[in-house]
């Protein structure tokens, strides 16, 4: 049975408003009306004009300083990066796993005839490189995560108009400390799906089987890893073939981890920010049915300033 989280508690935002007193500002003066001075002149021809862009939604002109983007905007661009990252990561772990299995296959075998010596080196090379590579995606994957998690939690709460549950030292406590992260982790995403979906505050997170499932193969993945830590200190011919079998269902398990990762990455960032910028299409004025003519302009007369 997994530990159920506990109670989702957020702190309701309060922002502080100050406005003078009555009478504190007198009344504006009254400005003089502007004398008109005709239609503006130039001394030679203005080269200033509106950019040449489509017609687009959102309107946004490259070149122009903008505002920091929105925890939302982030929320897209850090998804993209950590789906990716962790789809790769899933396929590493997959074949350094078949690599794994394939090195068992090999031991059972050389118990009964002789291999071929470019087959175990060919194997031991495949082994190595794909654990190294696995590990050093792993950690990549995990810092994407995070941070993807850390910005999450941020444009959830500010959609919802409350703070979060937990204190950013916690989240990350939660997720990397070893031991802590076997109840805090699936906690943290339950209460982060219980806030992307905009239920009530005051109600227990009820996780989803997506984030149930996520959490099994949370608890599955550490567990073999600390077995398979505790396994490298034990001598002899058969602890060694058992060590490369527990190391094969380590990397199995690590690929579904990665895999459900992904996948509750991109649900969680489509329930809380459901426009994708890359889908968005620019649009482009064609015709125009049913609008007046426009009105005539008169002719300049000869010798009119610009």
């Amino acid at each position: 049975m997994h530990p159920t989280p506990r109670p989702y508690r957020p702190r309701p935002r309060v922002s502080w408003v100050a406005n003078p007193p009555p009478g504190a500002i007198g009344p504006r003066p009254p400005r003089p009306a502007e004398r008109y001075d005709g239609p503006p002149s130039y001394h030679v021809p203005p080269r200033w004009g509106f950019p040449h862009l489509a017609w687009r939604v959102p309107t946004a002109v490259p070149g122009t300083p903008s505002g920091y983007p929105s925890p939302a905007e982030r929320v897209r661009v850090l998804h993209r990066n950590a789906v990716t990252i962790l789809w790769f990561l899933a396929g590493l772990a997959a074949v350094a796993a078949g690599a794994e299995f394939w090195r068992y296959a090999l031991l059972v075998m050389s118990r009964s005839t002789a291999l071929h010596a470019s087959t175990v080196a060919f194997s031991d090379a495949l082994e190595i490189i794909a654990s190294l590579l696995t590990v050093v995606f792993g950690l990549i994957a995990v810092a994407a995560t995070l941070w993807w998690l850390l910005v999450a939690r941020s444009a959830a709460a500010e959609a919802a108009g409350q703070e979060p549950a937990r204190s950013t030292g916690e989240v990350v406590a939660g997720v990397l400390v070893p031991g802590v992260n076997l109840v805090m982790a699936g906690s943290i995403l339950a209460e982060l799906e219980h806030l992307v979906l905009g239920r009530e505050p005051d109600r227990r997170p009820r996780p989803s089987r997506l984030v149930l499932a996520w959490w099994a193969a949370w608890v599955v993945n550490e567990v073999l890893m600390v077995l398979v830590i505790g396994w490298r200190f034990k001598d002899g011919v058969q602890a060694m073939a058992d060590g490369v079998l527990l190391t094969g269902l380590l990397n199995t398990s690590a690929a579904v981890l990665a895999g459900l990762t992904a996948v509750l990455v991109y649900r969680l960032t489509t329930l809380l920010a459901p426009v994708r910028t890359d889908r968005l299409r620019p649009l482009q004025v064609r015709s125009v049915k049913g609008a007046p003519p426009p009105e005539l302009r008169t002719a300049r007369p000869t010798g009119a300033a610009r």
